[in-house]
């Protein structure tokens, strides 16, 4: 990809991540509750903290559905990683040919990656 295009789509992304950054960070919070909902559900031993738990897993449920526009960060938040991945990526170009220093040069270039 052309390096105008990762710089474009970089700022893009950027500020797509930036204006659901609270979305994100609710997100993240629903998610502990729903964590802590199911993970204490399971092992309490009595129907009153099955039923209390059951309820904190339910509001988790509810809380991150209501947080659903934050995908779209996370999504943003992903593509800036791999514009990032891909930022110095060299094409590679494959030619065959049986001089010995190429074939050297190409397992030396394998070797120092």
């Amino acid at each position: 990809m052309n390096k105008f295009w990762m710089i474009t789509l970089g700022i893009v992304a950027g500020i797509i991540v930036l204006s659901n950054l609270g979305a994100i960070m609710g997100l993240a919070v629903s998610g502990l509750i729903l964590y802590m909902g199911v993970h204490f559900y399971l092992k309490s031993t009595s129907t009153a903290a099955k039923i209390w738990w059951g309820f904190v897993g339910a509001v988790g449920v509810l809380s991150a559905i209501s947080n659903v526009p934050a995908l779209i960060g996370v999504a943003a938040a992903a593509g800036l990683w791999w514009i990032y991945r891909n930022w110095n990526e060299r094409p590679v170009t494959v030619a065959k040919t049986d001089d010995p220093f190429t074939n050297f040069e190409r397992q030396w270039d394998k070797l120092t990656k």
